[in-house]
């Protein structure tokens, strides 16, 4: 998804946008339902050990460099059913495959990311 070009064209669910967000600055910052930590356990290592995805969810040698660094403080989701199209504030700088993609965040133009595709997936 994208805020921008043919993606306007269509309303979309507001948590497109800000799924991530609003788990860590609703739920664990503002709410305190989720330490910060299990936030994050949730959002990376479990679903890819759910999905059975090799090197991928932690921060291990050998593995794919994925890494967002945010903001505790300022990370929220903004997107609402009103303004659908909303990035989410607080990413400061994405990784993807080892090539960062948010600077500051602001986007770098690289693409690196590919599909990733689990065991058993069918194209």
């Amino acid at each position: 998804m994208a805020a921008e070009g043919v993606f306007l064209n269509s309303g979309t669910h507001p948590r497109a946008y800000g799924n991530f967000a609003r788990l860590l600055g609703k739920y664990v910052r503002e709410e305190k339902v989720i330490p910060l930590e299990e936030a994050i356990r949730r959002l990376t290592g479990l679903p890819a050990a759910n999905l059975k995805l090799k090197r991928r969810g932690l921060l291990e040698t050998g593995y794919y460099a994925d890494v967002v660094a945010f903001d505790p403080a300022s990370i929220q989701d903004r997107a609402t059913f009103d303004r659908p199209h909303q990035y989410a504030t607080g990413v400061v700088h994405v990784f993807v495959n080892g090539t960062q993609v948010l600077t500051d965040g602001e986007h770098t133009g690289a693409r690196p990311g590919r599909v990733v595709r689990g065991p058993g997936w069918k194209q």
